[in-house]
Order: structure tokens, then sequence, then C-alpha cells
């Protein structure tokens, strides 16, 4: 078969000097997968490459075995010391999050002292969450450990849209919680009645479809983008802010599209819970007794952390230039919206909330599973 010769300046020479260094981690990595079949010419100094070859990003290589769709995660390939502490702690906290986030989805839906419209929407969080960490998680955590550091087209895309759909709804999610706490603590009389189960179904319904149709339109704006055969996206997962540093095209409009979706969806749904909550603050100081006001903030305390936690970690990623997204600043923030965020949100409304640690005690005794069943 014929082949092409490729020089490579001084590959001998920093692969015998920098033994153990992240780049000599990555050239092996490369020489030792699909992802580079450079074959050493003994006493050259060449390397072969098989002519069917074309370059990508970063003068790398994909044979003729290996799809020209699928897209090459780096995670932390550039520090692959990190990779097995990174693979025990993401696994430990993807265990956590599976059984936090089922334990609530389960103890809300069946036990009763729980059937109110602020565990119906803890348990959609819940679900949310279960699913947001399922969407990266797993694909992640076989980057760490395997030498392939690929996904699919189809994986991608389909990783890209769930994930910002499932984000988006938090987004809207969590004002729809502020809402619900608004009218517990400054409507007691009327809660009843705004907050009826059909109202709940009805707003819960919404979210979802909302997320999910943002999602559409983002992720469709991102997939289109030229890309001219730039495959090798620095992150553990798909996000927009990643693939559009991929663009071979203006990516203005994208960018645009972007930050105006992304207010829309963050900032939006910030300010109104921060206006909920200025208004439930100022409720709270009319109550005389000492321990109803304790009472009232406990309730609220667990949903601004949560909120915290998500938003400005969130706002830190999509309210910004793609053109200026710092690799690592961006791999920090995911890691914290991604995985932190839902693994902490039950533990979150665990302790802190005695209704919620009542029900997990019941639910480890057999005669709850009798009643339930």
């Amino acid at each position: 078969m014929l082949t092409q010769r490729v020089t490579i300046i001084k590959v001998q020479v920093q692969i015998t000097a920098e033994m153990g260094s992240p780049a000599h981690h990555l050239l092996s990595l490369l020489l030792n997968s699909s992802l580079l079949p450079l074959t050493p010419v003994p006493g050259s100094g060449h390397l072969e490459v098989p002519a069917s070859t074309s370059p990508v990003r970063d003068n790398m290589w994909i044979n003729n075995q290996s799809s020209r769709d699928d897209f090459i995660l780096l995670g932390f390939s550039d520090r692959p010391w990190l990779e097995t502490p990174l693979f025990v702690i993401f696994l430990v906290a993807y265990i956590f999050a599976l059984f936090g986030n089922v334990s609530i989805i389960l103890v809300s839906r069946l036990d009763p002292q729980l059937d109110s419209p602020m565990y119906f929407f803890v348990s959609n969080l819940s679900l949310l969450d279960l699913c947001y960490t399922t969407s990266t998680v797993p694909q992640m955590l076989v980057n760490l450990r395997g030498p392939e550091k690929t996904i699919s087209y189809g994986g991608c895309v389909a990783q890209l849209y769930i994930f910002l759909a499932l984000g988006s709804t938090e987004c809207i999610l969590l004002a729809i919680m502020a809402l619900d706490r608004y009218t517990a603590v400054c409507k007691p009389l009327h809660y009843p009645i705004i907050m009826s189960h059909r109202c709940c179904i009805h707003m819960a319904t919404g979210t979802w479809i909302s997320g999910f149709a943002n999602s559409l339109v983002q992720s469709t704006l991102t997939v289109v983008v030229p890309r001219c055969g730039h495959r090798v996206v620095d992150h553990f997962f798909c996000e927009v802010p990643a693939l559009l540093k991929l663009a071979c095209a203006d990516t203005h409009v994208n960018e645009a599209e972007l930050n105006v979706l992304g207010a829309l969806l963050l900032l939006v749904p910030l300010t109104l819970i921060l206006g909920t909550y200025v208004l439930i603050a100022q409720a709270v100081m009319r109550i005389h007794s000492a321990e109803s006001r304790w009472k009232a903030f406990n309730t609220c305390a667990s949903h601004l952390l949560v909120m915290s936690l998500f938003y400005f970690t969130a706002i830190s990623m999509y309210i910004q230039p793609p053109s200026s997204y710092s690799h690592d600043r961006g791999k920090i923030m995911a890691l914290f919206y991604g995985i932190v965020t839902p693994t902490l949100n039950p533990f979150i409304y665990t302790l802190r909330n005695k209704d919620v640690k009542a029900a997990l005690g019941r639910a480890l005794t057999k005669e709850f599973w009798v009643k339930t069943g």
C-alpha cells in the first residue's frame, strides 16, 4: 500500500528527554491507539502515515478504521496523573448521586406524609439530576480508564441535546420551586388552591417541554456549524461552548443566540427567584414567633443553597462569548453543575429537612413497604 512520509522534528528527542511528561503521554496515547497509526522508520527520524489519512486539528490523524464522524474528547489527557484519582472520585460521586436521587424520588412518591407540592417538585428535581449525571458520567468514566478517548457523532449529539435540555429544565424548575415557597409562606390560606395537584402537574409539564424545546434550538444551531474536520474537543463531554470552539466559520450568530437564550433561561428565572425571596424575607420578618420564623426560613434555605450552586456556575459558562471560553475554567465549572450539584442536592434536602429524614427512616422499616405495597 502506498504511504506518505511525514517528518516530525525532534519527535525522538522529545520522547526520550521528557518521559512521563504530559506531552509524552499524549504521544504515547496517539501512537498506541487507533487515533494515530504512525509507524517509525528505523534510523530515519521519520514516521510513516497511511496515504488515506487526512490531517485534523493539532497535527492529529485518524485512520481508515475509525469513523471520521467520531469526536475525540481530550478530557484530562494533558494531566494523565489526574485520570485515576478522578475516575475514583467521579465513580463515587455517581454512586452517591444515584442512591440519593432515587431515594428522594421513592420516598416522595410513596410516603403519604410527603404528598405536597413542595416534594412533588423536589422529586422532579431529583429525576432531573439523576438523568443529568447519567448523560455524562458513564462516558467520562470510560474515557478516563481506557485508551480510547472517542465518542461517536450520534452519541455526542445525543449527549449535547439531553444535557442541555435537562439543564434548561432545571433553570425553570428552580424558579417554580421558589414560587411554591413564596405561596406557602406569604399566602398560606390560599396555598392549597393556588398550588393544586393539577396546577403542579401543568407547571412541571410546561417546564420539561420548555427545557427540551430550548435544547432543540441550541443544539441544532451548534451541530450545523461547519467544523472543517475539526473533531478534537478539549472537554470531557459534548457541550455547546466547547463544540463552538471547533467552528471554522463565523459564529457570531451562534454566540448571540447562546447569550440571548442563556439570559432568558438563567437570568430571568434567577431574577424571579431573588425577587421572590425578598418578598419571603419581608413576610418572615413580620412573623412574631421566633420558632415560626425559623421554620419558614428553614423550608427555604435548602432551595436557596441548591439554586446558588447551580445558577452561578452555569452563568459563568453560558453568559459569555464562546470565543473567550477558557478550557480549564470550563471543565471546572462543568464539574460543579454537571456532577457536584446533582450529587449534593438530595443530601442538602435530606440533611436540612426533618420530614424527609423521617420519611427515609420509615422507608427502612418493613411496615412502610407493606402499607404502600
